[in-house]
């Protein structure tokens, strides 16, 4: 017995050697200190493509507006302060609040959570529709839901708009019918934008909810009928719970976007229904103001950024009782 003790506890200090990793960069074997050189292509296109595009926006909104366009090299916090205030144009003393800037918030963060809300009602329907297809028919489904990605945004903006004009295809069905007798005015309205970012941003919503929807195991559907669960119950409480990260995918995948869309909102809002990415173009094009612009795109960035935490913060507490 003392000699098995002994050749155990001798394969034990053996092994322990072995199993303990490197500590320190030093302590790691020669041909695996410079392993981390691999990762040095990536690291620059990061942050020449990235960081570096990003840090010159953060500079600029920190300057002196140039008297043609671009900027000159004088601190100035007059961009950030004219995202949110103006001043009187015969009392420059007199503050307010730049109704104007606020509105375009308030239509863009209203316009992208709306489209995100459409986009998950209609999705959910046509992903689920998908999953349940037999498995040699979903690939032809999910065919049809990327042809939209083949084409062009701005060709297929036009086609929306051609839809919805005044001689359009809705307003001519309607006249011949004779439910109308004047056009509908749809273009150049909130209506017309939320529709158009909700036919260009459904997809995104169905992907997300597919790939979640088709992992889903049916046997947990058939038990809960089988526990006499009606279809809502059943729906309420396996199906959304088992799908709540495409949700998320998809929410994330559409807000983002949405917010600081630019082609749509231009050809079907006109001038008059601008969101964040219209007047951010406006301000490094016609308005010549750069460091405005920049803080509005800082600003577009911010607002973003805080919608993910709270969005996650959100999805967390919510799983937090299931995880316990």
């Amino acid at each position: 017995m003392a000699v098995v003790a002994e050749t155990r506890s001798d394969r034990a200090a053996a092994t322990i050697p072995e199993t303990l990793a490197p500590e320190t960069l030093a302590d790691q074997p020669p041909s695996h200190r410079w392993n981390w050189l691999l990762c040095a292509p990536a690291l620059t296109i990061l942050v020449l493509a990235a960081s570096g595009p990003l840090l010159i926006v953060v500079v600029y909104s920190f300057l002196s507006p140039g008297s043609f366009g671009g900027v000159t090299w004088e601190f100035s916090t007059q961009g950030w302060f004219r995202v949110f205030f103006s001043r009187d144009i015969f009392e420059p003393e007199i503050i307010s609040l730049n109704h104007a800037h606020a509105a375009i918030f308030w239509r863009s963060i209203s316009l992208a959570f709306q489209t995100t809300v459409i986009c998950a009602i209609l999705g959910f329907p046509t992903a689920w529709f998908i999953a349940t297809r037999a498995p040699g028919s979903r690939e032809i489904w999910l065919f049809l839901i990327t042809i939209p990605f083949w084409t062009n945004l701005l060709i297929r903006t036009f086609a929306i708009q051609e839809v919805i004009r005044n001689q359009g295809l809705i307003n001519t069905i309607l006249i011949q019918a004779g439910v109308i007798n004047a056009p509908i005015q749809m273009m150049y309205t909130d209506f017309a934008i939320l529709l158009g970012m909700a036919y260009v941003f459904l997809p995104l919503m169905v992907l997300p909810l597919f790939a979640a929807m088709d992992k889903l195991d049916m046997r947990l559907l058939e038990a809960g009928y089988d526990l006499y669960a009606s279809r809502w119950q059943v729906l309420k409480e396996i199906v959304f719970p088992l799908v709540k990260p495409g949700f998320i995918a998809g929410s994330i995948l559409v807000f983002i976007p949405a917010i600081g869309a630019y082609v749509t909102p231009r050809l079907l809002g006109g001038g008059r229904n601008m969101m964040l990415g219209n007047l951010i173009e406006l301000q490094f094009g016609q308005g010549r103001n750069w460091p405005l612009g920049a803080a509005l795109a800082l600003t577009l960035l911010i607002i973003v950024l805080a919608a993910l935490i709270a969005y996650i913060r959100v999805i967390n507490r919510a799983e937090a009782p299931t995880r316990g």
